[in-house]
């Protein structure tokens, strides 16, 4: 199938029963591409008739996730539209004349099957080795019979009417024709005892009063559709076009679960992605422009999209791959917009992965300009920044001994080296970053030593890391008095670590 040539009515409804993972929000992105792509509608609807799952909380999380990624909609719970309510608990007499009207037609019938009895029947049909399914016995109970287990408090549900004959077929957008037997179906619930409707019944009923064109879901529900298609012909309304996305799986070709990292979109935001990056990788799960092109801007891909490139076969969530298209995004950031997305992270509480509560905060915008061109090009993920700079804010610094240690390199030696070090760092005439390399490479030379001997304890000292930017931009950065006072400290370090005296 080609893309439509004419604007698509899409929607993401999500049920609000848990945060919403990546394969979920990739059905919203791609709603979302397709009705930018045709200049047509997003619809938000929130699915939440299953009320012993609902979770405030997810809710919550599900508009948190849509407002990060940018995906705004132009109807839906908070912007309203021509087809309020969208929130299905707010529709449930709409379900409920619907469920009563397809009894009247014959294409439904009330059922007082109670649980306990489904419940012995799926254990004798196991025993016997068959598929556990409805039996249809409540197409035989007359309406004097349901009435009176109406009231004698029997749960009554409405089960559709199957054929039992016959076959229902649709065209998948990606796979195809797809045909079911109609045999392989048992008769299905489509409203709950509680007056609830199923899935089934209502998401068909509500993309039909929205005037949804194309339902974009995961594959998983490939299965329930000739249950769908049976419903829209008893309703005698038309299916949408169905778009089946495959699923997502780790790189070990199992279902994508926690340990193969983050399974949501905030999640990501809190592990110091850019929605940009999220966004571009999602929408490569299972779906490929055409060539090798992989980083690409929301508007690119909202020209390249088409749902012929999406694939049939599972996508694989590659979480070093995410992680190299962030840095690539970072990458390409000018300065003032990557301290923008730095310093929330850095300002957070200590305890939340921020700098340590010592350092003032805000904090100082000039001196963080002045440090993020040593750090911009290694930077893969936003909560690096506190990582990488955290020594330039500190007061002070706490290397180990064994960290100051140069390689090759024993405690005498090594304060050797700092003890010069620390001379030369107090007559300094200028702190530049030329000056002070010019400065130290002399005297490695006059100390007999390499230069990275040398300059490793240095950095150490200074830092407290044995990685760090380039060792006399850092210097200079933290400026003349404190690194004599971190090299200083660290000579008490050492001595401190060193053997006593035999003599």
């Amino acid at each position: 199938m080609t893309n439509p040539t004419t604007p698509v009515r899409v929607r993401y409804a999500p049920s609000p029963t848990g945060i919403p993972h990546i394969g979920n929000i990739r059905t919203a992105l791609f709603c979302w591409v397709l009705a930018q792509q045709t200049e047509g509608q997003f619809v938000i609807r929130i699915e939440d008739t299953d009320r012993s799952r609902y979770d405030a909380d997810a809710e919550k999380a599900i508009f948190e996730s849509l407002d990060w990624l940018g995906l705004g909609w132009d109807e839906g719970p908070g912007k309203g539209g021509p087809h309020e309510p969208y929130v299905q608990s707010e529709r449930k007499q709409i379900y409920i004349e619907a469920a009563h009207r397809l009894v009247e037609s014959g294409h439904a019938y009330f059922d007082d099957t109670t649980p306990e009895q489904l419940h012995a029947l799926r254990e004798r049909q196991r025993a016997a080795k068959q598929p556990p399914r409805y039996d249809g016995r409540g197409r035989h109970r007359s309406p004097e019979e349901i009435e009176e287990s109406c009231k004698a408090g029997l749960p009554i549900t409405i089960r559709l009417k199957v054929p039992e004959f016959g076959s229902v077929s649709f065209v998948d957008a990606i796979r195809g024709k797809i045909t079911f037997e109609l045999k392989e179906l048992d008769d299905f619930v489509i409203l709950k005892s509680d007056k609830m409707p199923t899935y089934h019944l209502a998401h068909i009923l509500d993309d039909h009063a929205m005037g949804i064109t194309h339902v974009i879901r995961g594959d998983e529900w490939i299965s329930s559709t000739p249950r769908h298609l049976l419903i829209h012909q008893a309703l005698g309304i038309e299916p949408p076009e169905y778009v089946h996305v495959p699923l997502i799986l780790g790189k070990d070709k199992a279902k994508l679960s926690k340990r193969h990292g983050a399974t949501s979109a905030l999640e990501y935001r809190d592990l110091g992605f850019l929605s940009d990056a999220v966004f571009n990788f999602i929408c490569l799960l299972g779906w490929s422009p055409g060539d090798d092109t992989e980083v690409m801007k929301r508007e690119e891909i909202v020209k390249r999209f088409s749902i012929d490139r999406i694939n049939d076969s599972p996508a694989t969530f590659d979480a070093e791959k995410l992680e190299w298209m962030n840095g690539v995004y970072i990458r390409n950031m000018d300065e003032d917009t990557l301290m923008g997305h730095l310093l929330p992270f850095m300002e957070r509480p200590e305890s939340e992965g921020g700098l340590p509560d010592s350092v003032t905060r805000p904090i100082d915008r000039e001196y963080l300009k002045r440090l993020l061109p040593l750090v911009h090009e290694r930077l893969k993920l936003l909560t690096e920044g506190t990582e990488t700079l955290d020594f330039f804010f500190a007061n002070n610094v706490s290397p180990a001994a064994e960290d100051l240690l140069g390689r090759k390199m024993d405690i005498e030696m090594t304060e050797r080296a700092l003890a010069t070090a620390l001379e030369l760092c107090k007559t300094a005439t200028s702190f530049e970053p030329e000056h002070l390399e010019t400065e130290y490479r002399a005297l490695a030379e006059q100390i007999e030593m390499k230069p990275g001997q040398l300059f490793s304890p240095i950095r150490v000292a200074t830092t407290g890391k044995p990685f760090a930017p380039p060792l006399f931009d850092t210097m200079s950065a933290i400026g003349q008095d404190r690194c004599i006072e971190r090299i200083e400290n660290a000579l008490s370090v050492l001595r401190s670590a060193a053997p006593a005296s035999t003599d």
